[in-house]
């Protein structure tokens, strides 16, 4: 199994966790926002836009710069390449497990087949 520092993996799963957080991301995605921008779309204050920001930092997704009075975030998405090397590796596990489901259904597929093709030719005979 694919090995990760699970301390890490955890933040970066517990942060993504949350619709607000989640949020919060696909908008710095767009480019750097002050954490009142951060907050604008959602009715929550400001205290409570800056917990949800202190778990993303926590997480490392997100970097946060005082430029005066102002704070200044942005996203640093390197720490949830972790996580999908996490999910890689399941998807491997369970694309493996589908393909010998699919081969499985076509042998049955294929059985069902060949049964139904010699009941036709028994009944036609009769």
């Amino acid at each position: 199994m694919v090995e990760y520092k699970n301390d890490r993996l955890d933040a970066v799963f517990h942060a993504l966790s949350d619709p607000t957080r989640r949020a919060m991301l696909q908008d710095l995605s767009a480019g750097e926002r002050l954490v009142g921008e951060l907050a604008a779309p959602f009715s929550i204050s400001l205290a409570a836009a800056s917990k949800h920001i202190k778990v993303l930092e926590g997480a490392g997704l997100v970097r946060r710069e005082v430029r005066g009075r102002a704070h200044v975030c942005r996203l640093d998405a390197e720490p949830m390449h972790a996580g999908m090397e996490w999910m890689r590796h399941y998807e491997a596990f369970w694309r493996q497990r589908i393909d010998v489901l699919e081969a499985l259904l076509l042998a049955d597929d294929a059985a069902k087949g060949v049964d139904a093709q010699a009941t036709t030719e028994t009944e036609e005979k009769r």
